[in-house]
């Protein structure tokens, strides 16, 4: 887990993720409060990106922080490709906190590849972190191949996270990637580790296989789910929240595993692929 600074929130293994935050699909004063809920339950780290909702999420966010302490909370956004070059991640990152209403991050994210080289971007980040706007940087959505390159690059392995999909239905990352982040010190953080928004997740919820694990724990389904994800070493789930019941149900699995025994029934019934599979997004 990447190391807590002098002062303020360390990173922790929960989070809660903002993805389709603040753009109408329930009233902002319902996710405000299950963003509160979950803090209030003991969830510091939140997850967002200039990408969500065009800014709208990071708005959310600081709706919140009006009701918090700012150093009681762990923050994490991510940069647009496009934008993370000199001509403008220190105006998005400007941005960012003036949306947020805080002074720093504690973390910030390249949030895919883009066409701008990475030896820019890096140089970017570390600049950021000089200048007090960041504490820490990371990437997202890289397989690999791109961690390699990326650690190829000049203050290249000064990177501390990369943020990629992984949930019980999604194992892929458990081929190479995960070695590579364990080998490496890099902490995984696993967005839509509930499978959120299809079918897949609907699917996963009522698995023969989860409903079991169920009965035998007395959890609901996205506690097993999230269980599983959080049974990795090193690794940081970040699953999406709009109301408070849901809020309070992912906050109760912070620092409580699942058996070992039920982690290997789940596995076997959601084997990881023993080959190389391309990196997923969605």
């Amino acid at each position: 887990m990447a190391e807590p600074r002098p002062s303020g929130a360390a990173m922790s293994a929960l989070g809660l993720g903002t993805w389709f935050l603040g753009e109408g699909r329930r009233p902002l004063a319902a996710e405000e409060a299950a963003l509160l809920a979950g803090i209030d339950a003991g969830i510091h780290l939140i997850d967002t990106a200039e990408m969500y909702g065009s800014g709208r999420a990071e708005a959310l966010i600081g709706r919140v922080l009006t009701h918090r302490v700012r150093d009681d909370l762990f923050l994490v956004s991510k940069v647009y490709p496009h934008n993370a070059g000199t001509q403008h991640i220190f105006l998005s990152c400007e941005n960012s906190l003036r949306r947020m209403g805080t002074d720093h991050l504690d973390l910030y994210l390249l949030h895919w590849r883009g066409s701008i080289p990475l030896q820019e971007t890096v140089d970017c980040m570390e600049a950021l972190i000089r200048q007090g706007k960041i504490r820490r940087w990371g990437v997202s959505n890289f397989d690999t191949s791109d961690m390699k390159e990326l650690f190829s690059c000049y203050n290249g392995d000064h990177c501390a996270v990369n943020q990629v999909l992984y949930h019980l239905g999604n194992r892929g990352i458990e081929h190479d990637l995960l070695p590579w982040h364990h080998a490496h010190h890099i902490t995984t953080i696993a967005y839509c580790p509930l499978a959120q928004g299809g079918s897949l997740h609907r699917q996963l919820l009522r698995h023969p296989t989860v409903l079991s694990a169920v009965d035998e724990l007395g959890l609901t389904p996205i506690q097993i789910l999230l269980g599983f994800v959080l049974h990795q070493p090193n690794m940081t789930a970040i699953p999406r929240t709009g109301s408070v019941d849901h809020a309070l149900q992912l906050a109760a699995m912070a620092g409580q595993p699942l058996p070992d025994e039920i982690i290997e029934q789940l596995s076997a019934a959601f084997p990881a692929p023993r080959h190389k599979v391309p990196l997923d997004m969605q």
